[in-house]
C-alpha cells in the first residue's frame, strides 16, 4: 500500500507536490471555478517552491496545446466514426463546448505534467515519513 502512495502516477493524479507526494500543489479544487487558476507557490508540506524560475510553467502552454490537439482528434473520431459525419458546425459546437468544460482539468495537469517532467526534482521518501509523523 505504500509503495502505491508513492508512485508518481498516483502523485500526479492527485496533484501532488513532486519531492513528498504529500503537498497539494493547488488551494482548491478544480470546480471551483473562480479558484482553479491558484496554485500554491510552495509545497505545503516540505517547501518545495513550484514555481522553479520566473514564467517556469509558460512551457505548460504547450503540454496543454498537445492535451487540446488529443482532445480535438478524438472528438473528430468519435463524430465522424460513431455518429456518421455530421455537419461542421456540429463538429465546432462539440470541441468548443469540451474545451471550456475541461479547461480546469487541461490548465491544471498541463501544470502538474510539465512539473514533473521539466523541474528537476526527485521523489524523496524520508520528506514523505517526516510528514506523517
Amino acid at each position: 500500500m505504500d509503495s502505491q502512495n508513492n508512485s508518481i502516477s498516483n502523485a500526479m493524479w492527485h496533484a501532488k507536490c513532486p519531492r513528498c507526494h504529500s503537498g497539494d500543489m493547488f488551494p482548491y479544487k478544480w470546480w471551483q471555478i473562480t479558484k482553479f487558476v491558484k496554485i500554491h507557490q510552495e509545497c505545503p508540506e516540505c517547501g518545495l517552491r513550484f514555481d522553479r524560475e520566473p514564467g517556469f510553467f509558460i512551457g505548460a502552454m504547450y503540454v496543454s496545446y498537445a492535451m487540446i490537439v488529443a482532445m480535438v482528434l478524438t472528438t473528430w473520431f468519435i463524430l465522424y466514426f460513431i455518429f456518421g459525419d455530421p455537419a461542421f458546425e456540429v463538429y465546432l459546437g462539440v470541441i468548443i463546448f469540451l474545451n471550456i468544460v475541461l479547461l480546469p482539468i487541461f490548465f491544471r495537469y498541463s501544470r502538474v505534467i510539465f512539473l514533473y517532467a521539466f523541474g528537476g526534482v526527485k521523489f524523496e521518501k524520508h520528506l514523505k515519513k517526516q510528514n506523517q509523523k
